[in-house]
């Protein structure tokens, strides 16, 4: 990685601002053109340094706030099928299979994000019924902590 590839991660890593021109104060940081920061980013991304350049929306300013951790118990050989399927629903935001634990039968993981806890178990209950999968416990987020991606 580049010195001015390093800056521009740093420059860009808490976000850009919703503008036309996210970039000028970035090139104007750097004394760079725009063309070359917006070159620089796509290199990056085409040299695996980083893997994806997105947006992501404040949930919680548009009104989203219930959130919730669906655990499911899935058959072992059924966990690659069925996270599949539960990973392709619309509503699902993450999904992952995980170890079980003693105590603790649930191995695969989704989050759901909603308006309302009622949304939350009424995603939870399709998604259920698309699956076959009835052992399932939703747990709902009582307070975030600390929500940030990778920082360089």
């Amino acid at each position: 990685m580049t010195e001015i590839q390093k800056q521009i991660l740093l420059l860009t890593q808490e976000g850009i601002p919703i503008t036309s021109s996210p970039y000028h104060e970035i090139s104007r940081q750097l004394a760079i053109t725009e063309e070359e920061v917006v070159k620089q980013i796509t290199l990056m991304r085409e040299q695996g340094i980083i893997r994806r350049f997105g947006a992501s929306i404040g949930h919680r300013d548009i009104g989203i706030t219930a959130n919730a951790m669906c655990v499911w118990n899935v058959p072992d050989e059924k966990v690659e099928d069925v996270g599949r399927l539960m990973a392709s629903i619309d509503d699902v935001t993450h999904c992952y299979a995980r170890p079980r634990h003693p105590g603790w039968p649930y191995n695969v993981f989704t989050m759901v994000h909603s308006y309302s806890r009622d949304d939350c178990l009424a995603i939870a209950k399709e998604i259920s019924k698309a699956t076959g999968i009835d052992d399932y416990k939703v747990m709902f987020s009582e307070k975030e902590f600390k929500k940030t991606g990778i920082r360089l």
